[in-house]
C-alpha cells in the first residue's frame, strides 16, 4: 500500500469515527433512550420533545459559531469528541430536567461543530484520492453510530439497566472512541494559516444557488427529523416488547451507513443535485409511511425509508456546497447546518403541538412529507456552473 492511499484510508477512518461519536451519540443517543426514559422516570412526549429541541438549538449555536470562529480542524474536532464524551456521561450521573436541557445543548454544540470540521476537513483531504467509496466511509460513520448506539440500547434494556446506566455507556463509548482517532489529527504536516481560515471562516458569496442549499438543507432538517426524534416512540406504542420496538432505530442507522456507501460509488454523471432529488423524495414516502401502514410494519419500513436516505442526502448536500462555495465551503456548510438545526428546533416542537393525545404522530408526519417534497422540486433546476 503506498504512503499515499494509507494516508487517505486513516483519514477516512478518523472521519469516519468521528462523526460516528458526534451524531450516532451526541446528536442521536437520545432518540433510543427517549422509550427507556419514558418508561422508568415518567418522560412525556412534550418533555421529550423539548429535551430534543434542546439539542437542536445547540447544534444551531454550534453551526453559527463556526460559521464566524476561526479554529484549526483538528483542534476543533478533538475539543468537540470530547465534550460530546462528558455531557453524555453527565446524562447518567444527573438529575433534573433543567441541567438534561443543558447537556443536551451542549451535546448540540459540540456535534456541530466536529460535523462541520471534520467533513471539511476529510473531504479536503481526500480530494486528490479521487477515491469516492472512503467519502462514504465517512459520513456512513453517522449510520454506523446510530446502529451502534440502537444496538447497545436494545441490549441494555433486555439486561433491564437504567436510562442513566446507558448514558454512562454512551458517554464511555465516545471518549474511548476518541481516544483511537486522537492521534490521526496530526497525520498532516501541514498547519492551517491564519490566512486560510479567515479565507475558510469568511461568508460565502451569496447568489441564488447558495440561498436555495441552504433553504432546501432547512427544509430537509424539518422534514426528517419527526421520524428521527420519534420512531421508537412511535414503534413503543404499536408493540411493546423492547426487543423488537428497539430495533426500529438500528435499523435506521444500518441503512444509513449501507445506503451512503452505495451512493459514494454511484456513477458520477447522476450528478450531487439529481441525488439530493431522488434521496429526498424517497424519504418524503418513508415519513409518510407510518400514516399509511399503521403499525410496526410501516414504522419499521419508515425506518429503512428515512435511514437510508438522511445521510445519502447529507453527503451529496456537503459535496455540492462544495462545489457551489469553492474555498469558502466550509462557511456554507455551516450555513447550511444552521437552517437544518432551525428545522430541526421546529420540527420536535410543533409535534410536541400537533401530537394528538392518544399519541397520533399523522399530522407532523404528513406536514413533514410535504415539505420534502417540495424542497425536492426547488432543487429540481440544474446548478449553474461556478466561475
Amino acid at each position: 500500500m503506498s504512503e499515499r492511499s494509507a494516508f487517505a484510508i486513516a483519514v477516512a477512518r478518523a472521519g469516519m469515527i468521528a462523526l460516528a461519536v458526534a451524531m450516532g451519540i451526541g446528536r442521536f443517543a437520545f432518540t433510543p433512550l427517549l422509550p427507556m426514559m419514558q418508561a422508568s422516570q415518567q418522560l412525556s412526549v412534550a418533555a421529550g420533545a423539548w429535551l430534543a429541541a434542546s439539542n437542536y438549538l445547540g447544534y444551531l449555536v454550534g453551526a453559527l459559531a463556526a460559521m464566524w470562529i476561526p479554529a484549526r480542524a483538528a483542534t476543533a474536532i478533538r475539543v468537540g469528541l470530547v465534550a460530546i464524551g462528558l455531557v453524555t456521561a453527565a446524562m447518567g450521573v444527573t438529575n433534573g430536567f433543567g441541567i438534561w436541557i443543558s447537556l443536551r445543548a451542549a451535546a448540540g454544540v459540540a456535534s456541530a461543530w466536529v460535523l462541520i470540521h471534520a467533513s471539511a476537513w476529510c473531504l479536503e483531504r481526500l480530494a486528490p484520492s479521487s477515491r469516492p467509496l472512503l467519502n462514504g466511509m465517512v459520513f456512513g460513520g453517522v449510520g454506523a453510530g446510530i446502529a451502534a448506539a440502537g444496538g447497545i440500547c436494545i441490549l441494555l434494556m433486555g439486561l433491564n439497566a437504567t436510562p442513566a446506566q446507558a448514558w454512562m455507556v454512551l458517554g464511555a463509548l465516545s471518549l474511548a472512541l476518541t481516544l483511537t482517532i486522537w492521534p490521526a489529527f496530526s497525520l498532516e504536516a501541514g498547519v492551517v494559516s491564519r490566512a486560510t481560515q479567515r479565507a475558510q471562516a469568511a461568508a460565502p458569496s451569496w447568489n441564488r444557488e447558495s440561498v436555495r442549499l441552504v433553504l432546501c438543507y432547512g427544509a430537509f432538517g424539518f422534514g426528517y427529523i419527526i421520524p428521527a426524534t420519534f420512531l421508537p416512540a412511535m414503534a413503543r406504542q404499536a408493540i411493546h416488547d423492547p426487543l423488537i420496538f428497539g430495533w426500529s432505530w438500528a435499523i435506521f442507522g444500518a441503512a444509513a451507513l449501507t445506503s451512503t456507501l452505495v451512493a459514494a460509488v454511484l456513477p458520477q454523471s447522476l450528478g450531487n443535485r439529481r441525488l439530493w432529488i431522488g434521496s429526498q423524495l424517497l424519504m418524503a414516502g418513508g415519513v409518510a409511511l407510518p400514516v399509511l401502514w399503521p403499525g410496526i410494519a410501516g414504522i419499521m419500513l419508515a425506518a429503512l425509508f428515512v435511514g437510508g436516505t438522511f445521510m445519502v442526502t447529507t453527503m451529496v448536500a456537503i459535496r455540492e456546497a462544495r462545489e457551489v462555495a469553492g474555498q469558502h465551503a466550509t462557511s456554507l456548510i455551516a450555513a447550511m447546518t444552521a437552517a437544518f438545526a432551525i428545522g430541526q428546533i421546529v420540527g420536535p416542537i410543533s409535534a410536541s403541538f400537533l401530537v394528538g393525545r392518544n399519541g397520533d404522530f399523522s399530522a407532523p408526519l404528513l406536514i413533514a412529507s410535504l415539505l420534502l417534497t417540495l424542497s425536492a422540486y426547488a432543487l429540481r433546476r440544474p446548478r449553474a456552473a461556478r466561475s
